[in-house]
Order: C-alpha cells, then sequence, then structure tokens
C-alpha cells in the first residue's frame, strides 16, 4: 500500500519540482530585468544637477554641455533600429548582456579625467541603454504575455527610481572625494556590474534565435513607415523623451538663476523623478485594462502643460509644484508609450519592430531638446523662452497622444 502511495506521489512531486524551479527561473528573469531598468536612466539623470561643476572644471559652453545628455540620445536613435536584428541573430539575453558591458564600460570610462574621454564614454554607454530600450519591452512580451502591465510597471518604476536617486545623490557625491564630480558620473558603474552578474545565467541557458514565439496567428509583416498609427506613437516617443532630457539637463540651472543652492535645485530634480515613479508604474496597469486611453492621455499632457506654465512663472511656490506636474505627466507619457508598444502591435516581432522605429527616430528628434534649449539659453541669456518651448511641445504631444490612444493596431 505505502509503495502504490509513493508511485502515485512522485508525478505530483516532479511536477512540484518543475513548477518550483520554474518560477524560481522567472523570478530570477524579473531580478535581472529590474536590475537592468535601474542602469537605464541613472547614468543620464546624474549629468544635469553637477552640469555647472564639469563646465566650471572643463571650460565647456552651455551647448557643448547640452550635448553631454543629447549624446545618448543620438545613440539611441543610431542604435535602437539595430537591436531587433541583433537579438534574432543572437537571441535575446546574448543581445542584453551586450547592452549591459557597454553601458558598464561607458560607465567607468566617465572616470577618467579627460573631456574627450567623458563624451566617449557618454556616447558607449548611451549604445547599451539603447540596446535596453528596445529590446526588455519584447522580453516582457514573450515570458510575461499575462503580465505585460504588471512587469512593464516594476521596470518602468525601477528605471525612474534609480534615476531620481542619481539626480539627487550627484552633488553631494562629487564634494565626497578629491575626484569631484568624475565619482558622481563613474559610481554608477556598480549597478551596471551588478547587473551583469545577475544576467549572466540566462544567457547561458538562452535560447538562442527564438526571440519572439512565433505562431499560426502571428501578424504579417507590416511596413510600419506607411502606418499613420506607428508615426502617432513615433511622434508621442519622441516628443515625450524631448521634453524630458530637457528637463533634466537644465532644470537644476534654470532653478539656480531662480535662487535655488545648486544642492536644492538637485533635489527638485529628484522630487520630479520621485513623484513619477508611482505614476509609472500605475499608468501601464490602467492603460492595459482600457480599451482606449484618451483620456489619460489627455491628463498626462493636462500635467505637462500645467507644470511648465508654473515653472515660466518664477514664483517660488508655484514652481514647486509645476516640477511636481512635470514629473507626474512624465511619469505618465513614459508609461503610456511603453503600454502603445504592446497595446497598438498584434504579436512580439511587431512590438520590437514598433519599439525599434519609435526609438530611433523618436530620440533623433529628443536629441535636439538639450541642444536646443542651451542654444536658446546662450542666445536669449535667459530661460524664458527655452521654457516656453517646453509649453507648445506638450502641447503638441497631446495632439499625437489623441491619436496614439484610439483602439486599433497597426496592420
Amino acid at each position: 500500500m505505502p509503495s502504490s502511495l509513493h508511485h502515485h506521489n512522485s508525478p505530483d512531486r516532479a511536477a512540484v519540482n518543475n513548477s518550483s524551479s520554474a518560477s524560481m527561473k522567472l523570478g530570477l528573469l524579473l531580478a535581472g530585468i529590474i536590475v537592468i531598468a535601474a542602469t537605464m536612466r541613472s547614468p543620464i539623470t546624474a549629468t544635469g544637477p553637477i552640469v555647472e561643476l564639469i563646465r566650471a572644471d572643463t571650460g565647456i559652453s552651455h551647448t557643448m554641455a547640452g550635448l553631454l545628455t543629447s549624446l545618448p540620445l543620438l545613440a539611441f536613435a543610431a542604435i535602437s533600429p539595430f537591436a531587433p536584428q541583433l537579438a534574432r541573430r543572437f537571441g535575446l539575453e546574448t543581445a542584453l548582456l551586450t547592452a549591459i558591458i557597454l553601458v558598464t564600460i561607458g560607465v567607468t570610462l566617465r572616470f577618467l579625467p579627460s573631456v574627450p574621454v567623458l563624451f566617449a564614454g557618454t556616447a558607449i554607454l548611451g549604445c547599451g541603454i539603447a540596446l535596453s530600450n528596445v529590446l526588455l519591452p519584447s522580453l516582457i512580451k514573450r515570458d510575461f504575455p499575462l503580465r505585460v502591465g504588471l512587469i512593464t510597471g516594476l521596470y518602468s518604476v525601477s528605471m525612474n527610481i534609480w534615476g531620481a536617486i542619481a539626480s539627487g545623490i550627484s552633488v553631494p557625491a562629487a564634494g565626497l572625494t578629491s575626484m569631484g564630480w568624475h565619482a558622481s558620473l563613474g559610481m554608477w558603474a556598480v549597478l551596471s556590474i551588478l547587473a551583469l552578474i545577475l544576467w549572466l545565467p540566462h544567457v547561458r541557458t538562452g535560447r538562442r534565435g527564438e526571440v519572439y514565439v512565433a505562431s499560426k496567428t502571428e501578424a504579417k509583416p507590416v511596413r510600419l513607415r506607411s502606418s499613420s498609427l506607428a508615426w502617432s506613437v513615433t511622434m508621442f516617443m519622441g516628443l515625450q523623451s524631448l521634453i524630458f532630457y530637457t528637463t533634466i539637463t537644465w532644470l537644476p540651472e534654470v532653478l539656480s538663476d531662480q535662487g535655488f543652492s545648486s544642492s536644492a535645485a538637485g533635489w527638485m530634480l529628484s522630487l520630479m523623478q520621485m513623484v513619477s515613479v508611482p505614476v509609472t508604474f500605475i499608468v501601464p496597469i490602467l492603460a492595459g485594462r482600457m480599451k482606449d486611453q484618451r483620456g489619460l492621455t489627455a491628463i498626462t499632457c493636462s500635467c505637462l502643460i500645467l507644470g511648465y506654465a508654473f515653472l515660466l512663472s518664477g514664483i517660488s511656490s508655484l514652481v514647486t509644484v509645476g516640477v511636481a506636474l512635470a514629473g507626474v505627466g512624465a511619469g505618465a507619457s513614459f508609461g503610456l508609450v511603453t503600454m502603445f508598444f504592446v497595446l497598438r502591435t498584434s504579436d512580439a516581432r511587431q512590438a520590437a519592430s514598433l519599439s525599434g522605429m519609435a526609438q530611433s527616430f523618436g530620440y533623433m528628434l529628443a536629441a535636439v531638446g538639450p541642444l536646443l534649449f542651451g542654444v536658446l539659453h546662450d542666445w536669449t541669456k535667459g530661460w524664458t523662452l527655452p521654457l516656453l518651448v517646453q509649453v507648445i511641445l506638450a502641447i503638441a504631444l497631446l495632439i499625437a497622444g489623441i491619436q496614439a490612444s484610439k483602439n486599433r493596431v497597426i496592420g
């Protein structure tokens, strides 16, 4: 009798073992995704609060300082179209490993006391982040098909929390050691090395070539560039990035000129990103439950329009509210666009292609922002015109967003 019981139980035990090892593997995968996401904003957001220190130390102009934030965006634009091909050829896991290695090299180079090396390191880390930007949504659609909104939310939260921490501690970290601002930029290698350690096991077990789970129902390839919906998503991607990256580059300096100390200005930038964290988490989940996201888009863009209008006022109590509203708008618009890649496509391959197109054209547009803001400031010797341009861009974002939010898919 006990032996028959034993025989009866062993398949169950095997099933339990299999399911616990599968859930452990998914848990490890999720940890990897969250730490990779942590490396995707921090090296860039660490730069804004110490732009003045870098300028004072190296003698570069406002325009060149703007280029420090524009360079990663130019890398995003250049590299994004190749990310899906790289993943198809070597597998998603290996392509993401390449991304983490590039970020680690780029961040480490910024320790070195040389202006050309500072720009080179910034460009290299931009190439790594570009790959992660395109490939993570595709990995999430492939490995967590029933939890896309939740996992997208978690990865966005990690990205934003670490981005906010980087902005907040950038100025204090520069004062801690004799390495000054080099330490503020170089210390983020710790995160990317941790990501490397967590990701290596997945590369060994990765399914080469099996990037997207093909199925009988997989959509026929669509010429994305002839789709007005794909262009609406692309414009939304580009404009929200342009507004965000311009703000993280120049907000501390705008606030310094309005009377804030450089440390307080860095923390205001941190506040902007911290308020975006819950929003970035909730918005993808809400968007995933709605057939049509137009209402959500209208609220998002209104926060941005009001936020920059308040910043423009220069009244300190309104400025703080403006920074918070800009943060809510930035978090919500990022959460929306990552969901548009999934909601406006019919399978993982199309999602990766739309993500590649939107990020390539979108970041090309976004790269203009920090540079243009610096040029406008050098030209007008003030921040009124640059901030007015941000209000206009937020209105343009609303127009693109309404088109991208309608309940339809490409093709």
